[in-house]
């Protein structure tokens, strides 16, 4: 019977040594792909995982739409300045005349007319060149507007305008009709010496 005999130790490591450096030979051969090789049918499913990518190596493009959750809106900046103001432009042609509106409400007063009446006062002296005494003879006058006419106001007056003379205006009164103002009366007084004629003047107006 034919009996082996039992390796060395140096025996041993060199057979380890020469099976690594074979083993790693082929290996490398095996796992030194071309480049550009590997595409997606070489890449098991869920076989690239985050910790296999490379920070911030991916772009937005590299996902789908609705594939990266949109973040908290961030704080509105602060506005920018303001810019110029550009020219005004032409003035453009001017519109059409557009429709007549309806005419409107009459005024209050329409055109006025002065309605007059008079009357001659004479001096209570019997001689018109003596010196008034302080007695006035005093005389009314009444006008009223035309029919349809209503008085707005009313004022006198004198024949005489000399400054020296006493001649005075003792009162004006309105005359109603169902309370509206038709009309004026008005008195005078005489003291100078001679003879004048105290005049009303009565403002008419149609409503």
């Amino acid at each position: 019977m034919r009996r082996f005999r039992r390796p060395t130790p140096a025996m041993i490591v060199a057979c380890i040594a020469l099976a690594v450096a074979l083993g790693g030979t082929s290996i490398a051969a095996v796992t030194q792909f071309p480049r550009n090789s590997v595409g997606t049918a070489q890449l098991k499913n869920n076989a690239v995982t985050s910790a296999k990518v490379k920070n911030r190596s991916l772009r937005a493009v590299d996902f789908g739409f609705g594939q990266i959750p949109r973040g908290p809106v961030g704080p509105a900046g602060p506005p920018g300045p303001a810019g110029a103001r550009g020219a005004a432009g032409a003035t453009g042609p001017a519109g059409a005349t557009g429709p007549t509106g309806p005419t409107g409400a009459s005024g209050l007063v329409s055109a006025i007319t002065v309605r007059t009446a008079a009357v001659t006062i004479s001096t209570t002296d019997g001689n018109a060149t003596a010196d008034p005494d302080g007695d006035y003879n005093t005389s009314s006058v009444t006008r009223n507007c035309e029919s349809g006419e209503r008085a707005i106001s009313a004022a006198t007056g004198w024949s005489d305008t000399d400054d020296d003379i006493e001649l005075v205006v003792v009162g004006t009164w309105p005359q109603m009709s169902d309370s509206n103002v038709i009309g004026y009366t008005a008195k005078g007084g005489n003291d100078s010496g001679q003879t004048s004629t105290f005049t009303l003047y009565v403002f008419c107006y149609k409503p």
